[in-house]
């Protein structure tokens, strides 16, 4: 998973990096939260502003707690959840926002 983490100085920083990789930010300001496994259809780029991120990943088995500063990789179709107490982030989507497919955390298969 270390190689999904990074780092950034400020929210102008994100800005630019987000803006550098071609990517479309916003703000956001997310709840207490303790989600199931799914995925996402998109590529992401997560700057963690305030708080902390629990990320679980279901292939390697480990778990990060990235807080203020971190930034974190995310690939599409990778398989995680997340558990935190409240974060506010900046994000960037590959994809334009305003398309993208819902819900936007995919649940996992059933099976039987």
């Amino acid at each position: 998973m270390d190689e999904r983490l990074g780092t950034f100085e400020n929210e102008a920083d994100a800005y630019a990096q987000c803006e550098a990789a071609g990517y479309t930010a916003m703000k956001f300001d997310f709840p207490a939260d303790d989600n199931e496994f799914h995925w996402h259809d998109f590529d992401s780029l997560t700057f963690v502003t305030a708080g902390e991120l629990t990320i679980f990943d279901v292939d390697s088995g480990e778990s990060r707690t990235c807080g203020v500063g971190t930034k974190i990789i995310g690939r599409k179709r990778v398989v995680h959840r997340e558990k935190t107490v409240g974060f506010s982030a900046i994000i960037g989507f590959a994809d334009d926002p305003e398309k993208l497919s819902h819900p936007i955390n995919k649940p996992l298969p059933v099976t039987v």
